[in-house]
């Protein structure tokens, strides 16, 4: 059943504020979702669609608000109500039935179509602080998982350890925690919003560093890794789902670029700085650093940033309300009516119905889990080759990684300058070939956003040929390199590609579907990287990076198949009472 938010916004605008074009795509995106029994694609400041069992919840919990403000004092509460139904303030009042509507003087909505509280109208320098103050925890997060990569030898070597598994896997461990991470964080950011989890994540970021600098057996360094992985995860969790509560699909590509930038330049520059660092001051220091920059931008986050998820910015809204006026009917138009541990249960399995029940989410997300597998793969070996192969030392090893930078670098670009304009073209393609034949305008379209991905997917192998076997007869280190910039081109492109069209896929629940992106792709991150070293130990890097390109080869027809059967199979299996 589909919640009154979202009938109501179905329904006939008459207001001439809500007559434009924006307003008839939007009309026509909540009443596909209202027919086809979801919300897929209604932003999250409109509304939400609830199953027949949370919408007697909801309408027994509006039924228990109605009953104890009936028992306050009738005179207090009508003064009250008179008072807020001055010219300009919220109307409020007694109503007979459960239903939101627009007439419904309990329920509190924006105060119309230019409401400075929306996030969506918010002012641009607000929407690029908070869309930069998020990058840059999503640039630091990552940056952990790799930065002492270079200093893993002297972290070996300082516990005493010989086992390869384990010099990866205290590097891939940190993974591990972005896996965890989100199966917690993602449904607490649909209860408490956006903000409050930024500040926790950005605590115990912080706390766990100095755990790992400070850490006396490598048992301890490791579970610190893990940890400071968990709560480092929130930014890149819910990031995807800021942006989408504040900046509309046509615009969103370029924001998703900037936002995107720090989980891959992150750990391709972690190793660059780590090696100088390592080097100069030892491996404790990469943690020290982590911990010295993550409190200084956790300290500006906690001054600057501002809630942009709408049901709890109308929650609080609807709250103040309720304190001044007396008045406990109040309530906010996106209230759903369930108590926290509904919305955490719902929350907390959502990821993973999401995750089993469409196929489209579990073909993009494994298919995420290949390349990002690869990419901390490399993360965790190419010290170990560019020491081996080409005699780098602790501190210039790290700029071997910069190949992947650049390559992501140019990724970034290439899909920034071309997906906004392309998703907007193909939108008026679609629109004018519907108004020639009398259908109803088609939009936007998630898939509009994956035309690079088959790119993406065949740079990937060719960049994996060229680092194994011009490492593998010792090439000129500039050859290599160049290969990995190739990798990084790829993997730019295939994460940019289906991280964006899981936003404009899944708006309302963009946090739960990036989440199940992000759980997938982290766990191949954590394990895949422990079978390198071994494997490039038995193969030899050329035939080594050879069978990982083989395996992307033999993947390049799925991204053929997410760009044609996308929307086919995003639409046949709509995922009901989320």
């Amino acid at each position: 059943m589909v919640s009154s938010a979202a009938s109501t916004a179905s329904a006939t605008h008459t207001d001439g504020d809500e007559s434009g074009e924006v307003q008839l795509q939007l009309q026509r995106k909540i009443s596909q979702a209202v027919d086809e029994g979801h919300d897929a694609d209604i932003p999250s400041s409109q509304g939400f669609v609830l199953n027949e069992q949370e919408e007697l919840k909801r309408q027994r919990s509006i039924a228990e608000r109605r009953r104890s403000s009936f028992a306050s004092k009738r005179s207090r509460a009508d003064r009250d109500v008179e008072k807020a139904q001055a010219p300009g303030d919220t109307v409020l009042s007694s109503s007979n039935d459960g239903e939101d509507s627009d007439s419904d003087p309990n329920v509190v909505w924006w105060s119309g179509p230019d409401d400075v509280e929306n996030p969506y109208n918010w002012p641009t320098w607000r929407k690029v602080l908070n869309c930069g103050l998020i990058s840059g925890m999503t640039f630091v997060s990552p940056l952990a998982s790799s930065i002492f990569a270079p200093g893993v030898p002297q972290v070996v070597a300082e516990f005493h350890s010989t086992s390869l598994e384990i010099a990866a896997f205290v590097v891939s461990v940190y993974v591990l925690g972005f896996a965890a991470g989100p199966m917690l964080f993602a449904p607490l950011s649909e209860i408490y919003g956006r903000v409050i989890l930024y500040h926790i994540g950005n605590l115990g970021f912080v706390a766990f560093q100095v755990g790992c600098a400070l850490s006396p057996t490598l048992n301890a360094l490791i579970v610190f890794r893990f940890f400071a992985g968990v709560f480092g995860s929130v930014a890149i969790t819910n990031g995807g789902g800021t942006i989408a509560d504040m900046i509309t699909q046509e615009k969103r590509g370029g924001a998703m670029a900037v936002f995107s930038i720090g989980p891959l330049l992150g750990p391709i520059i972690g190793p660059v700085a780590g090696g100088f660092l390592s080097d100069a001051k030892g491996w404790r220091w990469s943690f020290w650093l982590l911990a010295i920059v993550g409190g200084f931008l956790s300290i500006i986050m906690v001054f600057s940033l501002k809630e942009s998820y709408a049901p709890v910015v109308l929650e609080k809204k609807a709250a103040k309300l309720r304190k001044e006026t007396g008045n406990e009917l109040i309530r906010s138009k996106l209230d759903a009516g369930l108590s926290p541990r509904d919305y955490f249960k719902r929350g907390i399995i959502r990821p993973f119905k999401m995750l089993f029940l469409s196929p489209i989410i579990a073909i993009t997300s494994l298919y995420m889990a290949v390349t990002y597998g690869y990419l901390y793969l490399m993360f965790t070996t190419m010290t170990e080759v560019f020491q081996g192969y080409y005699h780098f030392s602790t501190s210039i090893v790290g700029l071997a990684f910069i190949g992947l930078g650049v390559g992501s670098m140019i990724g970034i670009f290439l899909f920034s300058a071309t997906s906004d304009r392309y998703i907007q073209k193909k939108a008026a393609e679609a629109d004018a070939k519907s108004q020639a034949t009398g259908e109803p305008k088609a939009g936007m379209k998630p898939e509009y956003r994956l035309p690079l991905l088959p790119v993406g997917a065949l740079l990937i192998p060719a960049g994996l040929f060229i680092y194994g076997w011009t490492a593998e007869y010792k090439v000129h280190w500039i050859v290599p390199i160049i290969g990995t910039s190739v990798v990084g081109i790829g993997n730019m492109l295939v994460f940019m590609g289906i991280q964006l069209y899981l936003v404009d896929a899944f708006t309302i629940y963009a946090a739960s579907a990036i989440a199940c992106n992000t759980i997938v792709r982290s766990l191949a991150g954590a394990v895949l990287p422990l079978a390198g070293l071994p494997m490039y130990d038995k193969l030899g890097i050329g035939w080594g990076n050879s069978t990982l390109g083989f395996i992307a080869v033999a993947l390049f027809p799925v991204s053929l198949g997410i760009i044609k059967y996308g929307e086919v199979l995003r639409k046949r299996f709509v995922i009901k009472n989320l």
